[in-house]
C-alpha cells in the first residue's frame, strides 16, 4: 500500500510539472503583437515574412529549432524583403522564459 501511495504522489507531481510547463498561447501572441511581429508575419498566410505555420513546418523534427528561432528573434539578423536587405527587428522582451514560450508556441503550430 505504501508503494502505491508513493507512485500516486509521483504521478501527481509529474502531471503538475507538465501543466506548469505548458505553452501559454495568450502570452506568446501578446508578445508577438507588442513586438510588431504581426506587421510582417501572420498565422497562416505569407506577408513580408513567412506564416508562423510555415515556420513550424520548416523546423518540425529539428533538434535545434528552438535555439535557432530564439537567436533569430533576439539577435536582429539581416533578412531580405523584396530584394532589399534589412535588419530583422528583435522581440521586445529581455525575459528568456517569455521569449522561449513565444518560440515554443510558434513551433507548436
Amino acid at each position: 500500500m505504501k508503494i502505491f501511495s508513493t507512485l500516486l504522489v509521483a504521478a501527481g507531481l509529474m502531471t503538475a510539472s507538465a501543466a506548469f510547463a505548458a505553452i501559454d498561447a495568450d502570452s506568446a501572441q501578446a508578445l508577438l503583437k507588442k513586438s510588431d511581429c504581426m506587421k510582417c508575419h501572420a498565422l497562416d498566410k505569407k506577408k513580408d515574412g513567412p506564416a508562423y505555420k510555415e515556420v513550424a513546418k520548416k523546423y518540425k523534427g529539428k533538434a535545434d529549432a528552438e535555439d535557432k528561432l530564439i537567436k533569430h528573434v533576439t539577435l536582429s539578423p539581416m533578412i531580405e524583403i523584396d530584394g532589399k536587405k534589412e535588419e530583422h527587428k528583435a522581440v521586445k522582451s529581455k525575459d528568456a522564459a517569455e521569449i522561449k514560450n513565444m518560440v515554443q508556441w510558434i513551433l507548436s503550430l
